[in-house]
């Protein structure tokens, strides 16, 4: 399997150091992002990714923190710094979150990834999540093949596409 924390159902931690001291709190499913670094970064809160971390989830505490500093700034009206168009760079935050247990489970079965009997929908999110990735796309061919299958009415679940995942 990809070395994601302790394998399934280990209690991860929050990924978060605070005056660089790892969170010792129970992460939940929030995520950590470069985006929510930046936009506390000009703030004075003194947390930020462990980088010993293997995954992005934070505790609800730390959630809880980032939302109200993020809304402080909101309610100022003085800087508008945060909520610019300009896209980030890095990787969007794929909320896995959203799709069925059903869905998840097919995922699961499809890559053939080793997981223990019976897991909760937070554990599935966790391990997938950390083999999602870890996928290589061809960016071209993928959205060469999705233009053609849009054309082409091809909307088929069935179709096998040779993204070189096997």
């Amino acid at each position: 399997g990809v070395g994601c924390a302790g394998g399934p159902g280990a209690g991860q931690l929050c990924c978060l150091r605070e005056e660089g001291e790892r969170c010792g709190r129970a992460a939940g499913n929030a995520s950590f992002s470069k985006r929510i670094q930046k936009s506390i970064s000009q703030k004075k809160v003194k947390i930020e990714l462990d980088k010993s971390a293997r995954h992005l989830y934070i505790c609800d505490f730390h959630k809880n923190l980032i939302q109200s500093v993020r809304n402080r700034r909101k309610r100022k009206g003085s800087d508008d710094d945060g909520d610019s168009p300009v896209q980030d760079i890095d990787t969007p935050e794929v909320d896995l979150y959203q799709l069925q247990v059903n869905t998840l489970r097919r995922y699961k079965r499809h890559f053939k990834l080793q997981t223990r009997p019976g897991l909760n929908k937070a554990q599935l999110v966790e391990i997938i999540g950390c083999h999602f990735r870890t996928i290589p796309v061809n960016e071209k061919d993928t959205l060469t093949y999705f233009i053609y299958s849009v054309k082409n009415d091809k909307n088929k679940p069935d179709l096998k596409m040779d993204s070189g995942i096997h």
